[in-house]
């Protein structure tokens, strides 16, 4: 559960709150652009076995204009962030 003195929260309330976020299975967005990095505890998301391969975005597509949460702090700060996971075919 989050707290206010958590180490991940950096101001993302300035760009994440009440956004809509989509749950998607990882994708490069291009083949020089291999990963993203959560925007909260900064863990991978990479084809890679030992890193994250799905979790919580801000577009129904891996674009460069994606921010990507990973399941732990969506789990953590959905409620104070309040979000909404869309169906990924609205958009």
């Amino acid at each position: 559960m989050e707290q206010k003195d958590d180490w991940r929260l950096r101001g993302q309330e300035e760009y994440l709150q009440n956004v809509p976020l989509y749950f998607l299975e990882y994708s490069p967005r291009s083949e020089t652009w291999e990963h993203e990095h959560c925007e909260f505890c900064w863990a991978k998301f990479v084809l890679e076995s030992e890193n994250l391969h799905e979790g919580y975005c801000t577009t129904p597509t891996n674009t460069h204009k994606s921010l990507w949460i990973c399941p732990k702090c969506f789990a953590d700060f959905q409620e104070t962030f309040q979000w909404n996971v869309q169906n990924n075919n609205e958009k």
